[in-house]
């Protein structure tokens, strides 16, 4: 426990923050890739220090960067992940089952609609969508696409804006958004005035449980202002007159959560699945300052071990290389001190990364056909949750003895 955080108040209720959930030193902004004419020029670093505040359960980063800095222009296309853009094709397929959505009488919106990798599975069903998305390179291959998309950053005055137009939803998506935003209250508040009457909202997160029962520290960056469980949840919504009537965990980003919203007199009744996580959740302690204060020595383990294996194979003279340029690898790298010397290069499929460094470690970011090249002896996988997909797509690697390494939740060569 520390005496203060330096933002000294709850960004969602305004409580002082004086529990430390996990302090990893500090970092540069997690997609702030260094282009190659920008290599020999310093980087920012900032505290990556999260907190819990013992009122309202959330935690939180201090915000350094404003959104409208680091979301401008951004690196993340959803589209280069095959098993992402499978889930979000499951997603429609599910919704438009289990709720009767019909084209002609839904209108689909979706908060931070990326490249619009999942509107396109509803667009292909004849629903009229509409893409929001603030940064502005991701939501023109969107537009591209086909994909209706305005280039805003989503809150009350968007929703009303849009509202006023005839926009206002029957449905509304946001996954893996609500991390990203560091006025919680303002943008929680749009999706109220955005949301027609009988309308619901649903959100997938990242789910602090999993994240702290997965050791998986590594989520923990800039770009994410918050930490999120169904206890802070579950009081913090009908502050803005809506309330949570579904919930189910998901496996996705080493485990998260999809909420189902509706308005505050929706009549739809809590689901069983939801008061069994809400359960869940008070059984664990997350109403508890030590179930948070506990998890930063077990971070600190991981740091331990990746260390000594990389160490290790660097003296046995075996080379190891990664895979993927994700926000999570450069938390993780960053905070392990990792550089070439232990990582010599990471290759991803996505271009807009190729050719350039990850930030912080300066580790060069290569296509995917240079593990092929120099032969590795091990390939360590930073997208530890898509690890599946990514042992499937380099199972070549096989030939010539080479074997795959994840690091979460402990350092681990698979068979």
């Amino acid at each position: 426990m520390s005496a203060a955080g330096p933002t000294g108040r709850c960004r969602a209720c305004g409580a002082p923050l004086e529990t430390t959930f996990c302090d990893l030193g500090t970092s540069p902004l997690a997609n702030s890739y260094v282009r190659p004419e920008d290599a020999k020029k310093p980087e920012p670093f900032y505290p990556l220090h999260a907190w819990v505040c013992t009122r309202c359960w959330l935690v939180q980063l201090e915000e350094f960067e404003p959104p409208e800095a680091i979301f401008r222009e951004y690196a993340y296309f959803s589209s280069y992940s095959d098993s992402w853009v499978d889930h979000a094709r499951r997603y429609v397929e599910a919704m438009i089952e289990r709720f009767g959505l019909e084209p002609a009488r839904t209108r689909v919106v979706e908060v931070a609609s990326n490249d619009g990798y999942l509107l396109q599975f509803f667009q292909q069903r004849g629903f009229h969508v509409l893409g929001i998305e603030p940064a502005a390179n991701i939501a023109t291959e969107a537009v591209r696409r086909g994909i209706p998309t305005i280039v805003r950053f989503f809150g009350e005055r968007t929703a009303r804006e849009l509202a006023a137009q005839g926009e206002a939803a029957d449905w509304i998506v946001a996954n893996n958004v609500l991390a990203h935003v560091p006025d919680l209250n303002d943008f929680v508040e749009g999706f109220r005035v955005l949301l027609r009457p009988g309308g619901t909202w649903t959100a997938e997160f990242a789910w602090v449980v999993e994240l702290v029962r997965r050791v998986a520290f590594d989520t923990i960056y800039h770009e994410h202002f918050s930490y999120l469980s169904l206890t802070f949840l579950d009081g913090f919504l009908p502050r803005h007159g809506l309330r949570l009537f579904d919930a189910e965990a998901l496996p996705t980003h080493g485990g998260s959560l999809r909420i189902y919203v509706g308005h505050a007199d929706d009549p739809r009744p809590r689901s069983d699945r939801l008061q069994r996580l809400l359960a869940e959740e008070m059984a664990l302690g997350l109403r508890d300052p030590a179930w948070y204060a506990a998890f930063g020595p077990r971070v600190a383990e991981v740091k331990f071990r990746l260390l000594e294996f990389l160490i290790g194979e660097r003296r046995a003279g075996r080379r190891v290389v990664g895979y993927g340029a994700p926000a999570k690898g450069n938390t993780l790298l960053n905070y392990a001190g990792v550089k070439t010397d232990l990582l010599e290069f990471t290759c991803d499929r996505n271009p807009h990364k190729q050719d350039c460094f990850l930030p912080g470690t300066r580790i060069p970011i290569r296509p995917p056909e240079a593990i092929r090249e120099a032969r590795p002896d091990r390939v360590l996988i930073l997208p530890w949750n898509i690890a599946d997909e990514i042992v499937a797509q380099l199972a070549y690697i096989r030939e010539w003895g080479g074997r795959f390494v994840v690091p979460i939740p402990s350092t681990e060569v698979l068979p």
